[in-house]
């Protein structure tokens, strides 16, 4: 729950939701809300596989999804969970064999869509090995492959045959003492999307998986993205999320964490307050802020920087910084530190200052939680 009593108006009550376990991750109930990716190797290209799941872990990823088309796929499995840094989804659709050898393989948890993978004795088959093998479940119902009796009823795709169809499966879980699932309502259409999970919200506790599927490239899946997942983890509804971008699944992390950032929601790394530039700028505000997120990339510690390229906005905001620069003249600006004036600094060396000021700064905020966590 992300509260703030001297700013009440940037209050969030998050939805009261059971907690499950995804391998080592806890998601749901008062659990930070986790960020998510998926690989877009070949699976059965082990090395391949577990470097992407590697540079998405370093980027911030909490658990991977990696895709389990085929029997061949299903043994790589086995290996890139005994590599992985963080829990491993298997990703399943059409053969429910695979989610049991999947199970099987080691994943943390089963992502199965309910539309495509079988009768409800398939699906009780998974269930089992799931349960045998300590793995958790993702119901994901997907607005593209929603079952021909549901299209039938309603005629299209839309929030309510979604909610059903994802009640339904949930009631054949339950109906197989299975309760450690999770569940998506996915739809490329922001308002679909948007309209469904308050639905599923409203009808069940299950932990919820927030995501605008298939959204498209980097910034225009982005900004959907952003409209609807920021909408409903504004509402409260979210326990862990996935942006869906055709891009690097690092990228899908940076987004996914930008979002969770904006909204006070969770904290990683340094989040660059800068503005748009204009001919007021007292130095080249786009290339230093470009320079500067490539050099702080490395950066895990929560903290804030602020760039400003002039002295009308450049104070105020640098008062709510723990780093602040705001251009001046003569060829130079100011530094500020926790908020305060603290020195000018040329522009020409600006860039490895503030680099060495925010390295300095996330030293001493680990040195004290790491204090703090000893004293506890």
């Amino acid at each position: 729950m992300s509260l703030n009593h001297v700013r009440p108006w940037r209050n969030i009550y998050r939805r009261k939701s059971r907690q499950i376990m995804v391998g080592s991750v806890p998601v749901g109930g008062d659990a930070p809300i986790s960020v998510q990716t998926m690989t877009n190797t070949l699976t059965t290209d082990v090395a391949g596989t577990v470097a992407q799941v590697q540079a998405a872990a370093e980027a911030g990823a909490d658990i991977v999804r990696v895709s389990v088309p085929d029997e061949a796929s299903a043994k790589a499995l086995k290996e890139i969970v005994r590599e992985s840094p963080v829990p491993i989804v298997a990703d399943i659709h059409f053969h429910y064999r695979r989610g049991i050898e999947a199970a099987e393989a080691g994943a943390a948890c089963l992502r199965i869509n309910p539309g495509n993978i079988g009768d409800e004795i398939r699906v009780r088959e998974v269930i089992a090995a799931a349960r045998d093998h300590g793995c958790s479940m993702r119901i994901g119902v997907n607005a593209g492959s929603l079952e021909r009796h549901l299209l039938e009823k309603y005629g299209e795709p839309c929030p309510e045959a979604m909610v059903e169809s994802g009640l339904e499966h949930i009631r054949i879980l339950q109906d197989n003492d299975f309760h450690e699932f999770k569940i998506s309502v996915k739809a490329s259409d922001v308002f679909l999307a948007a309209a469904a999970y308050q639905g599923i919200a409203d009808a069940t506790d299950a932990p919820i998986h927030l995501g605008i599927t298939e959204a498209g490239g980097l910034m225009s899946g982005t900004i959907k993205s952003a409209i609807g997942l920021g909408n409903l983890l504004w509402m409260g509804i979210g326990d862990t999320i996935r942006v869906s971008l055709s891009a690097d699944p690092v990228e899908e992390v940076r987004v996914g964490y930008e979002i969770l950032k904006s909204l006070g929601l969770r904290h990683r790394g340094v989040n660059i307050i800068s503005c748009p530039s204009c001919a007021r700028q007292g130095f080249d505000v786009i290339k230093t802020v470009e320079a500067l997120e490539e050099r702080l990339a490395h950066i895990k510690t929560p903290m804030s920087l602020s760039i400003i390229g002039c002295v009308v906005n450049g104070p105020g905001e640098a008062l709510m910084t723990d780093v602040g620069f705001t251009g001046g003249g003569a060829g130079n600006g100011m530094v500020y530190l926790a908020g305060k004036q603290s020195h000018r600094m040329s522009n020409d060396q600006m860039v490895d200052h503030i680099v060495e000021q925010v390295e300095k700064k996330a030293a001493e905020l680990e040195a004290v939680a790491a204090a703090e966590a000893t004293a506890a």
